[in-house]
C-alpha cells in the first residue's frame, strides 16, 4: 500500500529519520512490526508563528518497497546530424537549450565569449584582489552565465513556461543534490554550481555538441529574412561561420550584443527594470526575527535545525514597487562589473549558507517613462541609464571596485556615516550619502520602503545593517521581441531570442525552462 501524507511537523523531527518515521506511524496507526519506507515529496518552512513548523508532503509505502527513482534522457549521439544550432551564450538558457538540441537529434554549437567555468575563477578573483575587471569573463561572462555565482536560486514561478520537473531532475543528474527535488525554494550553492555547469557541458560533447570558449560574437549577416552567416572574434582573430539557426543566450549584461542588433536595424524595445542597492545584515539578525528568537543561544538551537533564514518584502510607494531581489542568507555581496568603471552588486551563498551575514537587493521599479531623458538612444534608453548609476557609483566609491556604502539608519536619518560596518564585499566599501549616488526619486522611494520593512520585520532597521550600491542588473532593460508561438524574431526568422538578455526569463530555471522552449521552436 502506498499513500501521500501531508504532516506538519516540528524542525527537529523534520530533520531527524527516526523521529519523522515515529510520526509517520503514529498516523497510520501502524503496528511495531509493521514494516514501512517513507519518502519526502516536498517541504517547506512554516514560520509566521513563533512555533515554527515544518510542511512536508511524505509518499509511504506500507509493506512494499518505494519506488527507485532513476533519470533517464534521450540524449543522441549527433556528432555527424546534419542539423544544427548555433547558440550564443553558456548560461542556463544556452546550456538547457544545448540539452533539448541533444534530444531532438540537432547539433547545437555554444558560442560563449568567457572562459569555461574553472579558468574563469582566476578573473573573479582579479576583480576581488587587484580590482581589476576583464570585460570578457566575470561575475556575469563565462561558462554557466550570472547564476553559477549567485547562490544558484531554483525558484520559480514560471510553471507554465515549460517542465519545472525535468530541469531539476536534469541537475540532479548532474551533480545537484536530490534536496533541490523536495524544497519549496531550492538552491544548489555557488561552490557546488562550477562542476555541476562542468559536467552538462561533458554531457554535450560527449553527444556530439561542441563547444568555443573566449569566442565572442562580432558581427551577423542577414539575407531575405535570414541570419547566413556570424562573425566571431577568438584569440586568433575573426572567424566566420555559416548558420541555420541562432539561439541568442546573451544574458542581461551582454550590452554590446544590443548595441549590435540595434545598429543592424533589428527590432529591439525597452524594458522596465529595477534599480537600486544590496543590503547587508548580520545573519544572526535575520535569524533572530524570522525565527522569533529572543536570545543567541536560542538561535543557535534553532540553527541546528533549521537553515539560515531569508526574507522576502514588497512594498508599494506612490504606484512603484519597491521589494527585496535575490535574498542571499549567509552570503557575501559579489562585485559583478563588466567593465573597469563602473561598479555593480549582486550576492552569493555557498551550499550551506553558513556565512555570517545576509544580503539582499532592495529594488525600486522604474517604468519606461523614467527612461525619458535618454530618449535620443531609442530602445537603449534604460540602458543608458543603468550605465549612469553604475558610472556615478565607480566615481563617489572612488574610482576603483571599491563600493559607496552607508548604513541604513544614517540613510534614514539623512546623514554621512561617520563609520561603516565590517561588511563581505571584498574589494572594500567607503562611506558616500546613497542619496548622491541615487539620486531624490529612487531615495525617496527607498526610505519609504524602508519604514515600512522595518515595521514588518522589527529590527530590520539596524544601525549593523549597510547599504552598498548599486544594485543594476536586477534585469535587462531592453527586449529583444520574438513571435509569441514560434519564438522567433518578427523579422529575423531563424534568429530565436532566449532567456534573461532577450527579456522573457528571471533567474536559473525560467532561463533553462526557456532554452528547451527555443529549441523546441527549431524548424527543418
Amino acid at each position: 500500500m502506498q499513500r501521500t501524507l501531508q504532516l506538519q511537523v516540528s524542525p527537529r523531527t523534520a530533520s531527524s529519520a527516526p523521529l519523522l518515521a515515529e510520526k509517520i506511524r503514529a498516523h497510520l496507526s501502524l503496528e511495531k512490526e509493521s514494516p514501512f519506507q517513507h519518502k519526502i515529496l516536498k517541504r517547506s518552512i512554516d514560520a509566521r508563528s513563533r512555533t515554527i513548523r515544518i510542511n512536508l508532503s511524505v509518499l509511504v509505502a506500507v509493506e512494499e518497497e518505494l519506488p527507485c527513482e532513476e533519470y533517464v534522457f534521450d540524449y543522441r549521439d549527433v556528432s555527424s546530424s546534419q542539423r544544427t544550432c548555433h547558440i550564443i551564450g553558456a548560461g542556463p538558457g544556452g546550456l538547457f537549450a544545448a540539452l533539448r538540441c541533444l534530444e531532438l537529434g540537432i547539433k547545437p554549437i555554444v558560442i560563449e565569449r568567457g572562459k569555461d567555468v574553472r579558468a574563469r575563477r582566476r578573473d573573479l578573483a582579479a576583480i576581488h584582489k587587484e580590482q581589476r575587471v576583464n570585460p570578457e569573463s566575470n561575475y556575469c561572462f563565462g561558462e554557466g552565465g550570472a547564476g553559477t555565482y549567485s547562490d544558484g536560486k531554483l525558484y520559480t514561478r514560471s510553471n507554465k513556461r515549460g517542465d519545472v520537473e525535468k530541469i531539476l531532475k536534469t541537475l540532479v543528474a548532474h551533480g545537484a543534490s536530490a534536496e533541490i527535488m523536495v524544497d519549496a525554494h531550492p538552491h544548489i550553492g555557488t561552490n557546488k554550481l562550477p562542476q555541476l555547469i562542468q559536467r552538462i557541458r561533458e554531457t554535450i560533447l560527449t553527444h556530439g555538441g561542441e563547444f568555443f570558449f573566449n569566442t565572442k560574437l562580432i558581427d551577423i549577416e542577414i539575407r531575405d529574412h535570414l541570419i547566413v552567416s556570424i562573425v566571431v572574434e577568438q584569440e586568433t582573430g575573426a572567424q566566420e561561420m555559416p548558420v541555420t539557426h541562432l539561439i541568442l543566450a546573451t544574458g542581461h549584461s551582454a550590452r554590446d550584443m544590443y548595441e549590435l542588433l540595434h545598429s543592424k536595424h533589428i527590432l529591439l524595445e525597452a524594458k522596465p527594470f529595477a534599480l537600486g542597492v544590496r543590503v547587508e545584515h548580520p545573519q544572526e539578525l535575520i535569524d533572530h526575527i524570522q525565527y522569533h528568537c529572543r536570545t543567541s543561544e536560542e538561535v543557535r538551537r534553532t540553527r541546528e535545525c533549521l537553515p539560515a533564514a531569508s526574507y522576502s518584502l514588497v512594498q508599494q510607494i506612490d504606484g512603484r514597487g519597491v521589494y527585496s531581489f535575490c535574498m542571499c542568507p549567509g552570503g557575501i555581496i559579489a562585485p559583478c562589473a563588466t567593465a573597469q568603471q563602473e561598479v555593480v552588486m549582486n550576492g552569493w551563498s555557498p551550499s550551506k549558507r553558513n556565512n555570517p551575514f545576509a544580503n539582499s537587493g532592495i529594488v525600486v521599479g522604474l517604468e519606461l517613462k523614467d527612461f525619458e531623458p535618454y530618449k535620443e538612444h531609442g530602445p537603449l534608453a534604460g540602458l543608458e541609464l543603468q550605465k549612469t548609476f553604475e558610472k556615478k557609483a565607480w566615481v563617489l566609491g572612488g574610482q576603483t571596485q571599491a563600493a559607496p556604502a552607508q548604513r541604513l539608519t544614517d540613510f534614514m536619518a539623512g546623514t554621512l556615516s561617520s563609520s561603516l560596518p565590517v561588511c563581505s564585499y571584498q574589494p572594500g566599501i567607503r562611506s558616500v550619502e546613497m542619496r548622491e549616488v541615487l539620486g531624490s526619486m529612487i531615495s525617496e522611494a527607498l526610505h519609504a520602503g524602508f519604514q515600512a520593512f522595518g515595521s514588518k520585520m522589527r529590527g530590520y532597521l539596524s544601525e549593523e545593517a549597510v547599504l552598498v550600491g548599486v544594485e543594476s542588473r536586477t534585469s535587462t532593460p531592453v527586449r529583444i521581441p520574438r513571435d509569441k508561438d514560434h519564438l522567433h524574431h518578427p523579422q529575423v526568422l531563424n534568429l530565436f531570442p532566449c532567456g534573461e538578455g532577450a527579456g522573457y526569463a528571471g533567474g536559473i530555471m525560467s532561463a533553462a525552462m526557456d532554452g528547451e522552449r527555443c529549441a523546441n521552436s527549431l524548424k527543418y
